[in-house]
């Protein structure tokens, strides 16, 4: 997911604390699916389905999701809960659409959907106040956000989260979110978002690699950041995962993986991610237009001493490899280019802000044709979180110094959304 390359959506303020409504306490447990992975997990909607979606009952509801939310058999919650009488007024499509048909920077227009009858409202770039408007057009009363997030900060649903928590409070809707588990673990990382670097990949100062699931982060949410920007904490509710813990990463979540955007096809992409990701700053490709995209990195002027260069680093989990490809879209279209891809051999101790950091400095360093996108270093400044990662790759910087830079703030955050967390293990 990138930023929206015609317009970035400007956040709204910050604020102080209050408190948080308690997570849903289902009064039946889903039954485990039969396999051989020892962490089995039962994502929130399958929780709340197995107790018949009790739920919602007496409610009107809206919902928010796409093509991931969806029960252990595949079949979309929108579709389940129509067909067992739940009252679905609306559904919300983020980027992509409710059932993934459009590319990053993109949504479908709203229409009546085939299947259930139901209006499917286009709300990619949406204003607060437009999430309010389709709230009270649709009769809605409860809004239920069920979307899977890889964990990074720069990728905006989580944002779409917020706007229409925001759009909840102002209109006195309750709302649920189906939990799901975060695919690249529960541990943060890297720098926090600064004031005066808000857009629509990063509109609350939170971590880039935040270390939370959705329902974490809307705890979150609605007790420090609804506050701060002068609204009243919402009626909220989690319906929790059962059998996740915080160290659970990668493979444990191949079984049910499905590509939550067009450019995230497996758990290798996500994991990666809150790295490589930072490529969409620079003029190198980062390898949309590939079947490996956040794997495959490169460009024209790139030769084999990078993949050299950043195996010599003997970074913990991954692999560089000398690569050549020719992406059929985005930057470098057409064109050959040389790079690495960055092979995962060991998803437990990989920290894709390390390798991306890496990898930034090393192009840099060996390459004159390396630039950044946009005015200085600004998209960089915008997915980081500040100026600071630029400058200081800028003034030649090694990687050490500049991943040390975010230690007092990352520490901080990770201090201040401890109260908010609800699964166990290692932060």
């Amino acid at each position: 997911m990138s930023i929206n390359r015609r317009s970035l959506i400007q956040a709204s303020g910050l604020g102080a604390v209050a408190a948080v409504a308690a997570p849903f306490a289902p009064s039946a447990v889903a039954k485990e699916p039969k396999n051989k992975n020892k962490h089995t997990l039962v994502n929130g909607a399958d929780v709340a389905a197995a107790d018949n979606w009790s739920v919602f009952a007496g409610r009107t509801i809206g919902v928010i999701t796409n093509p991931t939310g969806v029960l252990s058999s595949f079949r979309t919650i929108v579709d389940d809960m129509a067909s067992k009488g739940v009252d679905v007024g609306a559904v919300f499509g983020p980027e992509h659409g409710f059932r993934g048909t459009a590319q990053d920077g993109a949504a479908e227009e709203t229409s009546v959907d085939p299947r259930t009858g139901i209006t499917v409202y286009d709300t990619y770039g949406a204003s607060v106040a437009t999430y309010a408007r389709f709230y009270e057009e649709s009769g809605v009363d409860t809004i239920v956000f069920d979307i899977q997030d890889v964990g990074a900060r720069f990728y905006t649903y989580i944002w779409t989260m917020w706007d229409a928590m925001q759009a909840a409070s102002q209109s006195g809707r309750r709302f649920v979110v189906l939990d799901r588990a975060n695919p690249i673990g529960g541990q943060a990382r890297g720098p926090v978002l600064q004031d005066g670097f808000q857009s629509g990949v990063g509109k609350l100062g939170i971590a880039l690699q935040h270390g939370m699931t959705v329902g974490e982060l809307a705890r979150y949410f609605n007790a420090v950041f609804l506050p701060k920007a002068g609204l009243e904490p919402i009626d909220l509710e989690v319906v929790e995962v059962q059998g996740w813990k915080r160290e659970m990463t990668g493979p444990d979540n191949r079984a049910t993986w499905i590509l939550p955007s067009p450019n995230m096809p497996t758990p290798e992409t996500a994991t990666l991610y809150p790295g490589t990701a930072l490529f969409e700053a620079t003029n190198m490709s980062e390898g949309r237009g590939t079947t490996r995209p956040f794997e495959l990195i490169g460009a024209p002027y790139v030769d084999y001493q990078w993949a050299e260069a950043l195996n010599s680093k003997g970074l913990d989990g991954v692999t560089f490899r000398e690569a050549y490809f020719n992406p059929t879209l985005s930057k470098n279209a057409g064109q050959i280019c040389a790079g690495v891809q960055v092979h995962i051999n060991d998803h437990e101790s990989v920290e894709a802000l390390e390798v991306g950091i890496h990898m930034l400095v090393e192009a840099k360093r060996l390459y004159p044709g390396f630039d950044w996108r946009g005015d200085g270093g600004r998209w960089m400044g915008l997915l980081s979180g500040s100026a600071r990662a630029a400058e200081q790759i800028d003034a030649g910087a090694d990687a050490q110094t500049i991943i040390g830079s975010w230690g007092r703030e990352l520490g901080q955050f990770v201090r201040d959304t401890r109260p908010f967390l609800l699964y166990p293990g290692r932060r």
